[in-house]
């Protein structure tokens, strides 16, 4: 495992998620400009301003995700999973650099969460 290439990775993805999340933000801020609206104008604004901040949110929980991942390149366990240290297929971090679980593990996980989720 080439765990420079990973970290380079990861270091872009950091630079380009904090970007995103700081214009999110922003851009959810400006939809509260001052300005003479009605009652419809106000709708349409909250709803964007709801929609800024939730990806905003969404973003921001990968970014920490990925700022563990690189913690745990520094910490030499990067390619191990958290749970029980065995390494990860290799393919998981091919496709989500920031994982930090072995296939049986994230599977565990999401059992675990469906299973806590209500449903209608």
């Amino acid at each position: 495992m080439n765990v420079q290439e990973y970290q380079q990775r990861l270091l872009e993805l950091e630079t380009r998620l904090s970007t995103r999340i700081a214009r999110r933000r922003e851009q959810a801020r400006e939809q509260v400009v001052d300005s003479a609206r009605d009652t419809a104008d106000d709708s349409v604004a909250d709803e964007g301003e709801s929609e800024d901040f939730t990806e905003a949110e969404l973003e921001a929980t990968v970014l920490q995700q990925v700022r563990d991942a690189l913690q745990r390149i520094e910490d030499g366990t990067f390619g191990r999973c958290v749970v029980d240290g065995e390494p990860i297929e290799p393919k998981r971090p091919e496709a989500v650099p920031w994982t930090p679980y072995c296939v049986k593990h994230r599977r565990l996980l999401e059992a675990t969460f469906r299973l806590r989720t209500p449903s209608l």
